[in-house]
């Protein structure tokens, strides 16, 4: 079962990807009006993917596997970092694309 927390991290890390893209190709239809709520999808997922790595690294320590820690511990800290401040910046073009929507 905890198999799985890796794929559903990745999952929702191309989720939290592809919710900002969305908005972004969305943003000349003019009745678009939930821009909001998949930004703030887009950032959860982010959130839950982060967490299944924690529980999937926390997993490997109650069963004490030192060298799947050792192994992945460098890496997941590059992914993770990326995969939060991709998540960051796409919302961000986002907010600053739909601000002028905000301001009408």
């Amino acid at each position: 079962m905890l198999e799985l927390l890796n794929i559903g991290s990745l999952v929702l890390g191309l989720i939290a990807w592809l919710l900002p893209v969305v908005n972004l190709m969305q943003y000349k239809k003019p009745d678009h009006k939930n821009w909001v709520v998949l930004s703030i999808m887009s950032i959860s997922a982010c959130a839950i993917s982060l967490c299944f790595q924690i529980i999937n690294n926390s997993h490997l320590v109650k069963i004490e596997d030192w060298t799947a820690l050792m192994d992945i511990t460098g890496s997941l800290a590059v992914i993770a970092s990326v995969l939060l401040i991709v998540t960051i910046i796409l919302n961000a073009i986002t907010l600053i694309v739909y601000r002028d929507r905000i301001a009408k």
